[in-house]
């Protein structure tokens, strides 16, 4: 499929596209996946309305030492009207055949243009109030405000792509959008180095069970049922080991079996060897999220052909595919469940070495951002 010429795009966010740190990444491979169409791609940020979000900030103090409820200014109107001024003259100032706007629920809400826009998104408020730690315990008002200012942005869209099924539900059922402007797109691996599917095949296989925990946030990754998997593992004869990768666990999560590593940054060349390392170096990737739309993370494992046993919640099921490159666990589960489910696995080395393949098999068909740009490509088309 190919264009007449180049388009000229406008990447419409509050954040710079060219930092791998944002959004875990994902800017930035929506960023590289623009410019690939071929596209010419004008970044309009990053931008902060320095006044609207101090005056949100104190708001948000007040209303929590005064009422215990959480202002959400990151979605009001003062700083929704902020970003539309912006990105009104910026808009005004160059013509431009498509409007991209990842994560840009706040940002496009008081935007007026004739140039079409194609917003991206994980989530919905509707799914994300009381469930997302930002979005809970809001101020009445506030929760009314937040949800005015995600459905103007979803009116101003001419194509609303998602990375899962549950956020494209919520968009037709929650907000009555018209399936027919709702796509469904996975997201892809965020790390440049990436093994071949002929290394994943011929990776050895430990005699260790080694399990991987991954994220920042320990408590709302479900970090205790990590541990308590590890627990029942050895208690069912496992000689099985976890790595905590990209944080610190609180003192009392101690034993010979776990391996620590605090901190690693995958933006530099040191940093990108050895989370490929690490990733390469495990058979499971476990993950007891507490909340998530989309963990990239997934893509990341079944790119190294690691298995994914993960709570079921969320987006999660958008990537992965139960059976394939991994398992749902229940959310109630503690512990017991993910190491049942992983000890059958580990135990059967015929169902691990078909699963390790069909894990990167997953990953090769639609959990990379090449299938993302062909998608998108097809998507930008049809409008």
């Amino acid at each position: 499929m190919m264009f007449d010429k180049p388009l000229k795009i406008a990447y419409l966010s509050s954040n710079d596209p060219t930092d791998k740190k944002v959004w875990s990444g994902t800017h930035y491979s929506i960023y590289t996946c623009l410019q690939n169409l071929p596209a010419q791609v004008t970044i309009l940020g990053p931008y902060e309305p320095k006044l609207a979000t101090f005056i949100g900030k104190i708001i948000t103090g007040l209303s929590q030492l005064l009422f215990k409820k959480r202002y959400n200014y990151r979605h009001s109107y003062l700083l929704a009207k902020a970003y539309g001024k912006y990105f009104n003259k910026k808009l005004s100032t160059e013509s431009y055949d498509l409007i991209i706007a990842p994560a840009a629920t706040c940002e496009l809400a008081y935007v007026k243009t004739n140039i079409p826009i194609i917003y991206i998104s994980d989530s919905t408020i509707h799914l994300s109030l009381n469930y997302h730690k930002a979005l809970t315990g809001l101020l009445p008002f506030s929760e009314k405000e937040t949800k005015k200012i995600e459905w103007l942005t979803l009116k101003n869209c001419q194509k609303i792509i998602v990375s899962s099924n549950w956020a494209a539900k919520s968009l037709i059922e929650d907000y009555k959008i018209s399936a027919e402007i709702v796509e469904i797109l996975p997201f892809g691996a965020n790390m440049e180095l990436l093994p071949t599917k002929k290394e994943i095949e011929e990776k050895e296989i430990f005699q260790t069970c080694k399990l991987l925990f991954i994220g920042v946030y320990w408590e709302s990754k479900g970090g205790d049922i990590a541990y308590n998997c590890l627990l029942e593992l050895i208690k069912m004869g496992i000689d099985a080991e976890l790595t905590i990768c990209g944080c610190t666990p609180p003192e009392h999560i101690s034993h010979p079996k776990i391996n620590i590593i605090p901190f690693i940054n995958k933006n530099s060349n040191e940093g990108m060897k050895k989370l490929y390392s690490v990733f390469l170096n495990h058979d499971f990737l476990i993950l007891p999220t507490r909340f998530d739309c989309t963990p990239i993370v997934i893509c990341e494992a079944s790119a190294f052909g690691l298995i994914s046993i993960i709570a079921d919640t969320g987006g999660v099921s958008g990537h992965l595919l139960s059976g394939y490159n991994g398992f749902l666990i229940p959310y109630e589960d503690k512990g017991l469940g993910y190491a049942t489910v992983i000890a059958e696995i580990f135990k059967d080395k015929e169902k691990f070495n078909q699963l390790k393949k069909s894990s990167r098999d997953e990953f090769d068909k639609k959990l990379n951002w090449e299938a993302y740009r062909v998608g998108l490509k097809k998507i930008i088309a049809s409008i």
